[in-house]
């Protein structure tokens, strides 16, 4: 790879998660108290993640696939997604606010697998040459996070602004994705059924036993995640935290240090262990939450935002690289729009829905939320997962769509990355 294509790689991943970032991490504080949203509603703003994931497989195994370049799919879908942004900064209402985000996120869901594939399809050896990569993804976010913490967003109750910047992100986005490396369909020309047309040719991977253990595991430990994703800025807003998106930004600090290590945590420890801790963390993450507060406990809060980086990295980045090397050649972008499907989709899909539901329950008369309760029951879904993970999975060579391997991931050679 050469240096050029290295920045470029890199910039496209700041600019990707900058912009989920910029208005992400604080959309359920922005509908609660600027459109007095329910609990109910911030899921189902949050639910168009997982539309935007289920959808995602689709679009990729459609069109990225087989049709036009990735890079130029990526460009369009980031323009559309800008003009999108703009006009949700000015809904008055819910009831306005959540067709624009929708169509959002049905558009920029697609575009994480299809940065990931860019990135893979430029590399000899993913395992060594993507965490560099898509690190610079994760500083993207921070970056973000700092900023709205910076220009006092949350206090001023200005997060209308968060989408305005994160609309200005992408545009920039969609201009530069057309100078990106040439990324053409690899399945151009050829003659399909229906399901390989929709990228359900990547379902193969399931025939492998113990891609199949790890494809549940994420479908389920992603139900959990959901309560991170849409009560996490509320929380620390409620409990007295000041400038809490800059202070969750250490969670992306976090990630980005443990990135950097993934090679070597891959080679030492291997896809189990890598799976296991992350989902352990989870649990740690959520009974720290629990018991935590803006007075005595504050460390615990501070503990529970870094440990996302373990949690992130040794679960996701394992997870994609893991799926890429099973994936081959062929159906690499339809193998990481699978996985963004079972993560960001089934499983955040039930979680939204579980999370705003247990949110408006424990809500108090007074004012405030039984915060313990509500961060409790994560903990348990996710210590739940995890047992079973750890008794189900086996922990197998890489082997192509549809081969379940007899030896040890790592001690036989992986299919060739792309």
């Amino acid at each position: 790879m050469t240096t050029t294509t290295r920045i470029k790689l890199s910039l496209m991943m700041f600019l990707e998660f900058f912009i989920w970032g910029a208005w992400f991490v604080t959309l359920g504080t922005y509908l609660l108290h600027n459109l007095k949203a329910t609990g109910t509603q911030v899921g189902v703003a949050f639910l168009t993640q997982s539309i935007g994931a289920i959808v995602a497989p689709f679009i990729i195994g459609l069109i990225a696939d087989r049709f036009f370049s990735a890079q130029k799919i990526l460009g369009v879908l980031h323009l559309l997604g800008a003009a999108l942004l703009w006009h949700a900064s000015s809904a008055p209402d819910f009831g306005s606010f959540y067709p624009n985000i929708l169509t959002y996120m049905v558009l920029y869901m697609p575009t994480l697998a299809l940065v990931n594939s860019i990135a893979f399809r430029q590399m000899q050896d993913p395992q060594k040459e993507f965490a560099p990569i898509r690190v610079l993804g994760t500083l993207g976010w921070i970056v973000a996070g700092l900023t709205i913490g910076w220009l006092n967003w949350e206090q001023t109750n200005s997060l209308q602004a968060t989408f305005l910047m994160a609309a200005g992100a992408s545009a920039i986005l969609g201009l530069f994705s057309f100078t990106l490396p040439a990324t053409p369909p690899v399945k151009s020309g050829q003659s399909s059924s229906l399901g390989d047309l929709l990228g359900l040719d990547a379902i193969g991977l399931l025939k492998n036993r113990s891609y199949l253990i790890f494809f549940l595991a994420s479908i389920a430990i992603c139900i959990p995640l959901a309560f991170y994703y849409g009560f996490t800025n509320p929380f620390l807003n409620e409990v007295g935290m000041k400038a809490a998106a800059g202070v969750q930004s250490l969670g992306q600090v976090s990630e980005l240090l443990f990135m950097l290590a993934i090679p070597l945590f891959f080679s030492k420890l291997g896809v189990k262990k890598m799976l296991a801790i992350g989902m352990a963390a989870w649990v740690l993450r959520y009974v720290f939450f629990a018991y935590g507060d803006g007075l005595g406990n504050y460390w615990m809060l501070i503990a529970g935002i870094v440990l996302h980086g373990v949690c992130y990295d040794f679960f996701f980045v394992t997870g994609q690289i893991y799926t890429d090397n099973l994936a081959g050649e062929r159906f690499k972008s339809s193998a990481q729009g699978f996985i963004t499907l079972a993560t960001y989709g089934v499983g955040m899909l039930i979680g939204t829905l579980l999370s705003g539901d247990i949110f408006d329950k424990y809500t108090l008369t007074g004012g405030g939320h039984d915060w313990r309760m509500i961060w409790l029951i994560p903990a348990g879904i996710a210590a739940v997962v995890l047992a079973l993970f750890l008794l189900l999975f086996r922990e197998r060579a890489t082997a192509p769509a549809g081969q379940d391997a007899t030896v040890p991931y790592g001690e036989a050679s992986a299919v060739a990355p792309g």
